[in-house]
């Protein structure tokens, strides 16, 4: 059955200390009309996660902000089968034009799906009224549709993935998924390239993912603070005392570190050794194995540098089945190197019992490294790029998706051409390694590109726009909330 995420409210006067005064006042205005139209109606958002990935991570800042700003926005994570999460994965990998498992989008996969999705309907009832406005993201929840629809809530499709071009893959998913999404008032994709063909173009939205500045995961930390985090879980052993590991909760509360990482090594990272980072799921479509081969195979051993790839701890991720079978390839893949470059390899798993707490650790190893890469095959925007321009980092990126909305080629960051080419990603990072005045002025360029167009209160403007249209077109108004029976 479907479950609400407590969400507490983040006021965004913070946001004065960043954003220039005429850009403040907008946001300000812009969520005072939103009190004033929206009135008594919720406004949910319903996905699949409250774990892992960059939906949960767009989710947790613009639901916490919509609160602080005085509207009644809600968070509810649906439950599913070991079987739905395996079609929805399929769908998914067909969205980004990957075959994934090679399994069937059939009738009997359409069963599996529809089966949850009237079971977390039935877990919704009598919550969801008339008049309402439901945000169904990615595929897993897109078959409630039409049900919600029908019970008289503004309905709103939000894809987070894509494809800049479409396969028969693509379009296989695109047909499976199209039956019940007729009836949405919008669809809202990362960018242009990713909006299906066929769609009706006036309820075609783009909106870019954003950032929370104040997050754990993107709150500025000083260089003590960095190192006694990377201590504390273990991924920076260090002998001597380096300060407490402790950071702030967005709810303002203290924590320390209580969690260690796993870590596959041949020995620990030294604190001067220069760091290569990817952050990442394992997921074959982030491409692992090849930042393991390409780093190893092309950045010269004389540079000194450490490949780090970073990702969340695969028992925590309920709706990625196929994290753990990644991991063991990439273990295998870095088990195959030779001695003197496998040691430079280190394969991290963060644990995720306490979200705030893996953020943090992300945000030490971010700020930590020398170049930070996301070498993906597919993204549909890839959020842990802003994160990590926002750091000031020199990032190395595949020029796929969102990933190209984001970085200027050569003012903000380096992207790659073909995300396949392992030479030119480690000729791109060797040179980044070596070119640390090039690398800081890169690093420099990408945290005011961050502040100029990717941070929170950005989407939250262009989502309060949306529903300000919908909800004053003839066929979105509603005059009351009757409860959905």
């Amino acid at each position: 059955m479907p479950h609400d995420i407590e969400i507490s409210p983040m006021r965004a006067d913070r946001f004065r200390s960043l954003l220039p005064p005429d850009r403040f006042a907008e946001f300000e205005r812009g969520t005072q009309e939103a009190r004033d139209l929206l009135g008594d109606r919720v406004v949910w958002n319903v996905n699949s996660t409250a774990r892992g990935g960059g939906v949960v991570e767009l989710l947790r800042p613009l639901v916490a902000y919509a609160r602080g700003a005085g509207l009644d926005v809600r968070w509810v994570v649906m439950d599913g089968t070991p079987e739905f999460f395996t079609v929805t994965k399929r769908i998914h990998n067909r969205l980004h034009g990957a075959p994934g498992d090679g399994g069937p989008l059939d009738e009997g996969a359409r069963r599996v799906y529809e089966q949850v999705l009237t079971e977390n309907l039935i877990g919704l009832e009598g919550r969801i009224h008339a008049g309402d406005v439901v945000i169904l993201h990615d595929p897993q929840p897109a078959g409630m549709l039409p049900a919600l629809k029908a019970a008289g809530a503004v309905v709103i499709w939000r894809c987070h993935v894509g494809l800049d071009q479409p396969n028969d893959l693509a379009r296989e998913a695109w047909a499976f998924l199209r039956p019940y999404l007729a009836e949405a008032d919008a669809y809202v994709f990362s960018r242009e390239a990713f909006a299906w063909e066929g769609l009706d173009s006036d309820r075609i939205v783009v909106i870019h993912p954003t950032i929370d500045a104040f997050a754990p995961k993107n709150v500025d930390l000083d260089r003590q603070t960095v190192a006694a985090i990377l201590a504390a879980c273990g991924v920076i052993p260090r002998a001597d005392a380096v300060g407490p590991a402790g950071f702030r909760r967005q709810d303002g509360t203290p924590r320390r570190i209580e969690r260690r990482a796993r870590i596959v090594e041949d020995r620990s990272l030294r604190p001067e050794d220069p760091v290569v980072l990817q952050v990442s799921r394992w997921d074959a479509l982030k491409d692992p194995i090849g930042v393991i081969r390409g780093f190893a195979e092309h950045v010269p051993l004389e540079l000194g540098a450490h490949l780090a790839y970073a990702g969340p701890s695969v028992e925590a991720v309920a709706d990625d089945p196929e994290g753990r079978a990644v991991l063991e390839q990439s273990i295998a893949a870095r088990q195959d190197l030779p001695e003197e470059r496998r040691k430079r390899v280190h394969l991290i798993t963060l644990p995720m019992d306490d979200p705030e707490e893996n953020a943090i650790m992300v945000n030490a190893l971010q700020r930590h490294a020398a170049v930070i890469v996301q070498k993906s095959i597919s993204e549909g925007f890839g959020l842990t790029v802003a994160e990590a321009m926002w750091k000031a980092r020199p990032v190395v990126a595949s020029r796929i998706g969102g990933i190209q909305e984001q970085i200027v080629h050569d003012e903000s960051g380096v992207l790659l051409d073909d995300p396949r080419d392992l030479a030119a990603y480690g000729a791109a990072v060797a040179e980044l390694l070596a070119d640390r005045e090039r690398a800081e002025r890169l690093g420099r360029a990408a945290r005011e590109r961050v502040r100029d167009r990717f941070l929170s209160v950005r989407s939250l403007l262009d989502y309060l726009a949306l529903v300000q249209r919908l909800l004053t077109t003839p066929s979105s108004s509603r005059a009351s909330r009757s409860a959905v029976a």
